[in-house]
């Protein structure tokens, strides 16, 4: 299913780019910027059986994106001067806003080097128990642990389902029933799961984090960048909308306290884990604006406008989706408007 929707989304890109609508759409929408999403950045290309691959992007892919937006006529600025430009009536140049989620380890070594030389600003968003160590990097795990097996048996509430998982469409099959599956479950139940199904298979879910997200000494050298805005990304990863209102807020708020003490200052800007429409709603855009925060970034996709004044804490993002890496899809996904058309 989830491979039918990106051919289809795909053929649309081919669509808007080859009609050269995005061009008309660019220069008569009143969208005012784009904040783009990002989490892994890898030279090498993704295995046959990735699910994840949406979130992984080449280093030149990076450089291309960032070049060509300045092409397009954009700014590339950070969030303190998006927000700026967000909530004056001023007329100006298009702006953009390059963001990483997850604060994975691949972004020193791969994306920091582009973001320096091209003088991109950016913002990370980084969960603190990730960077401790003592979390999961739960999608990412059920990806690997689903590929080194030939079949599984997962059980869950006293019922034991078993998948073949020998090919890559049984892999993909598990995977999609598995991570869906995941996402609808309450997180203590997810994170229970998650680290039955490691334990059976015999993988080390701390290891897998350590070796995937940074450590707080590899963080300083993006605390030091002046290209770079540290922002919040909660302690856990969990869905907040999934927690008690307690917990919830707990989540953002000791997320802040743990950047404030580590690097010196609060975080005024926090991405939602996952943020889609059923990861954070209305009770945690209030959770987020009630505790200080200047804005807080979904990711729902669409463009920002002047109205987004009056909800910095629910702002779009757009994906710069890993099976998108081509010059000509830079020039749709900079066009924001089509996906706050797509969104209504």
């Amino acid at each position: 299913m989830a491979g039918f929707r990106y051919r289809l989304i795909g053929a649309a890109f081919e669509l808007l780019w080859a009609s050269q609508a995005t061009r008309l759409i660019r220069a008569r929408s009143k969208a005012r910027g784009v904040i783009f999403t990002l989490h892994r950045v890898l030279p090498d290309d993704p295995a046959d059986f990735a699910p994840n691959a949406i979130l992984q992007v080449k280093p030149d892919f990076l450089e291309l994106a960032i070049t060509r937006v300045r092409e397009l006529g954009y700014d590339i600025v950070d969030l303190d001067e998006a927000t700026r430009r967000i909530e004056t009536d001023e007329a100006g140049k298009p702006f953009a806003v390059f963001t990483f989620d997850d604060a994975y380890r691949d972004n020193l070594k791969y994306a920091l080097p582009i973001l320096r030389r091209q003088q991109c600003p950016f913002t990370l968003y980084v969960p603190t128990a990730l960077v401790d160590g003592v979390g999961e990097v739960w999608w990412q795990a059920l990806e690997d642990i689903i590929a080194g097996q030939n079949a599984m048996a997962v059980t869950y509430n006293g019922e034991t389902e078993y998948f073949a998982t020998a090919n890559l469409e049984e892999r993909q099959r598990a995977y999609d029933s598995l991570y869906g599956r995941m996402r609808t479950m309450p997180e203590a139940d997810r994170v229970k799961l998650i680290r039955d199904i490691a334990g059976q298979y015999g993988f080390d879910l701390a290891r897998h984090c350590r070796e995937l997200i940074m450590d707080w000494s590899e963080l300083r050298h993006f605390a030091a960048e002046p290209l770079c805005t540290i922002g919040a990304h909660t302690v856990h990863h969990y869905e907040l909308a999934k927690l008690s209102p307690a917990d919830a807020r707990n989540e953002i708020e000791q997320s802040v306290r743990i950047l404030k003490a580590q690097f010196g200052r609060a975080p005024l800007h926090l991405s939602y884990p996952i943020g889609a429409a059923v990861s954070a709603g209305p009770r945690e855009f209030s959770i987020a604006r009630e505790l200080g925060l200047r804005t807080a970034v979904t990711t729902r996709p669409g463009g920002l406008y002047a109205g987004h004044r009056h909800s910095l804490h629910s702002l779009p993002r757009v994906s710069l989706n890993g099976l998108f890496q081509a010059r000509r899809y830079v020039d749709v996904l900079a066009t924001p408007a089509v996906f706050s058309v797509l969104r209504g």
